[in-house]
This record gives C-alpha cells, structure tokens and sequence, in this order.
C-alpha cells in the first residue's frame, strides 16, 4: 500500500525539497500552501503522516496540530520549526505532534522521522507485548495508565515518569517503547545512581582508545546503543550538575562526542527518564537544572502507587505466587482468605516490589503449600494501615508544671511532619499538600525544628 504524506509549507522551495525527498521513497504526496488549504485536503483524503511549517500566513503549525488531535487523532504530525527553537518545539509535542525537525532541514534526519512515523499503528490498539512488560491491574487506575500509555507511545515527545520506588516506572517505560515506532529498535535502561560520577561521560557517550589511563579499546556509549530505539534514564535526579549540562546537550543536539573524538556523532534515540524523587522540589534546591527538566519533561506520566489501586493487590499477589509456584513445580499452592486481608490492609511503601518480595517470603515459609495469615511477615516500622485520613499522633497528656508548651507543641508538630513524610515516601512536595501548607513553609518548619 503506497504511503501518503501532507506537506504544509508556504514557502514553495521548501515543498519542493520535501516532495522530492518523499518521492523518492516512494512516498506519494500532496501539498498545501496554508492551514485553510491543509484542512480542506485532510477533510477529502487521509494521510499517513503530516509535515507542517510552524509559521503559516493564516495560523501556526500548533494550531494544525490541535485540529488534527479532534479529527484524527491517529494521523502522527510532525512540525518543521526555526533553527533553535527549542521551546516552540516542546509546545508542539505537548499539543500531541509527533516529532519534529528544525530548519535547515536536515534530510536525513527528515527519513528517519518518516520511518518512524509510519511504522505507527493505525489504531489504538496496543501491540502484542511480552508478558515480562504487561501491566497488571483490573482497576480503573490501571485501565487510565495503560491508555495513556498507548497514546504517548504514538509519539516521539520525552516522557518523564513520576512514581514512588516500587510502583513499576522502568516496566511503563518499556511498555511505551513496545508499543510505538522503536519498538524493533532497542530498549537501554541505566539507573543513573548507579554509576559513578568520574566514570559518567564515558558510560554514557562512550571513548576513543587511548583517550585516558585504562581506556584500552574504543567503547560505544550508552546513546549509541540506544541508537533507533529508547533511552531510559532511570533516577536521573541522582546526575550531578556537570553531568546534567551534557545531557541536555547530547538531548538538544541529538549529537554525542565521546571522550577523545573531536567529532560528534549524530544520534536518533527516544528519551524517557524517571526518579522516585521530587523532581520539581529538585529544581526549587538547585539541585536539577530547569532547563533539563523542561527538557525531558515534555509530557509527565504518573504512575500510580499500590494503595492507590487496593484492588488490584489480589491479582498482583495471586500472579506472584504462580509465579513463584510454577519455578518450584508446585501446581496447588494457594493463599488464605484471612492472609489476603492482611496484604489488602497493608500500608505498601515499596509498592508493587514489595508485595512480590513478601509473597516470595511467605512462599518460602509457608507449611503444606499454602500461604496462611502467620507467614505474612510485614515491617513493623513501616507506617502500615496508615491512609491519607488517619493522621492519628501519639500525642502525650500535657502537664504545664512540667513541660514547657512551646516544646510541648513543637514535640506534637515534629510527629505530624513525620507522619505526612512517612506517608509520602519524604516527597516534601507531597507531605506539604497532606498537611495544609505551602512547600516552601515545610521547608521553614523543617529548618527551625532541625528535621532537614
């Protein structure tokens, strides 16, 4: 079937190059010279992609975007913008284009965001997926997360995914490239925490032989090997400075320059990032730069965490525990009722990582293949039972001829701001919220009470 491409330029030396590119690959086309134009030839034919011009006589490309998202969301758009105009970019993806490539335009650059745009399904349908990367839950939290990520996967704009330790952002991240045009390409996860600081830019932009004390052969970086496919930069709060204003070159650029080379090397790689951390708290501290955060949160997917979809903790535990039954060759193993209550009244900190680890506990201990309430060993420290509604404080009988009231109220303030940090896994952002005030009082309440 012969792909059809709208081009959308009022410039005619600019259409001129773009059809001719796209014809010979093979790429039917059809041009408008205005937004009036482009929505009169949208509404008689369809297309496989659109190129549109950010500038147009009678509007601007974002606008043609927002027209396309309502009528046919399932034809990828992509924006041609001016030389650095980076902010006008993001605006395009958060308005749903696809991707974009600025002026001049580099052609090849322009092939490889077709091909991409044209391996996208035509539907919403999600692809086939490996089990490893399914995300389970029957309840509607999980139903919203599992169609955001069929439409951001559509898309080429970086994802930066929010969620607490646990809660399963590497397997959204994995899911998304899946289920989008790299899905052939490779998947290259780097906990970013993990690799030490002097050895960062080599990791991740690799070196040339000989380019420094140990360097004995040439090493491909990270971005090389991500190359057509997706990075994921997990815990990315954890990068220092130094290394955060590199990125958002290489990010901007879409160019790296590993250690001892002179030239850089182009790179066509999809970013998604996350961290457990409070990403805008890290930026108000000074300790994320904002332009990077900008930079790779385009778009922001939640992840929810367990005790925001209680439901769906039988189905995870029941699946952990075939699991774990299935590598054993123990076809009847079974949980009680009164243990599943247990799980279901428990707090989770450690979210979706946690329950598989107690259940894999109370595999090991369990007697006759049967998991019963006394081999469901939860942390005592851990704020277990505890909601966003119970705020209860252990709050001792006041006696004014022995405890001064200023220390006494100062005691009762330190177990709240506790408690909402415990709740919310020390997101200060969040406790903040829990408790009726504003960040930036947290952080006063925190230094006078000498909690930082």
């Amino acid at each position: 079937m012969i792909k059809k491409v709208l081009i959308v330029d009022d410039e005619p030396d600019i259409r001129a190059l773009l059809e001719i590119t796209l014809s010979r690959m093979q790429i039917e086309t059809r041009a408008a010279e205005n937004i009036t134009q482009a929505k009169q030839l949208l509404s008689e034919e369809s297309f496989s992609l659109v190129l549109t011009d950010m500038n147009m006589p009678d509007g601007n490309g974002i606008d043609l975007v927002a027209h396309i998202q309502k009528q046919s969301s399932n034809t990828p758009v992509a924006v041609i913008t001016a030389y650095g105009s980076i902010d006008t970019a993001i605006s395009a993806l958060k308005a749903g284009a696809f991707d974009f490539v600025s002026k001049p335009v580099d052609l090849a650059r322009l092939r490889e965001l077709v091909n991409s745009a044209l391996k996208l399904p035509k539907n919403d349908a999600p692809k086939a997926t490996p089990q490893v990367t399914q995300l389970l839950g029957e309840s509607s939290t999980m139903d919203k997360l599992r169609g955001q990520i069929r439409k951001l996967a559509r898309s080429q704009a970086p994802i930066y995914i929010s969620g607490e330790s646990g809660s399963g952002k590497e397997m959204v991240a994995k899911s998304i490239h899946e289920q989008g045009p790299r899905s052939e390409g490779p998947f290259v996860p780097v906990n970013c925490g993990a690799i030490p600081s002097e050895l960062m830019e080599s990791e991740f932009f690799g070196h040339k032989k000989g380019a420094f004390t140990g360097a004995v052969e040439n090493k491909v970086g990270l971005f090389q090997a991500a190359n057509g496919g997706t990075l994921f930069l997990d815990e990315v709060a954890d990068l220092p400075l130094t290394m955060q204003v590199k990125l958002l070159r290489a990010i901007q650029e879409k160019a790296v320059r590993p250690v001892g080379e002179q030239k850089e090397i182009p790179i066509d790689v999809r970013i998604l990032s996350a961290t457990h951390k409070d990403l805008h708290s890290e930026v108000d501290e000074g300790r994320f730069r904002q332009d990077l955060f900008y930079r790779i949160n385009v778009i922001e997917l939640r992840v929810p965490s367990l005790r925001q979809r209680k439901e769906d903790i039988p189905l995870l535990a029941n699946h952990f525990l075939k699991q774990l039954a299935d590598e054993c060759e123990i076809p009847n193993a079974s949980i009680s009722k009164s243990a599943m209550q247990k799980l279901e009244s428990y707090y989770f900190p450690g979210n979706v990582r946690e329950l598989e680890n107690i259940m894999e506990r109370a595999f090991t201990l369990c007697e006759d293949d049967v998991i019963n309430e006394e081999d469901i060993h939860l942390p005592k420290t851990d704020t277990e039972g505890l909601t966003s509604d119970s705020m209860e404080l252990d709050v001792p009988e006041f006696d004014e001829n022995k405890v001064n009231l200023e220390h006494f109220l100062e005691n009762i303030e330190k177990q709240a701001i506790e408690k909402a940090l415990e709740e919310t896994r020390w997101n200060k952002t969040a406790a903040a919220k829990k408790l009726g005030i504003s960040f930036r009082a947290l952080r006063y309440r925190l230094k006078k009470l000498g909690m930082e």
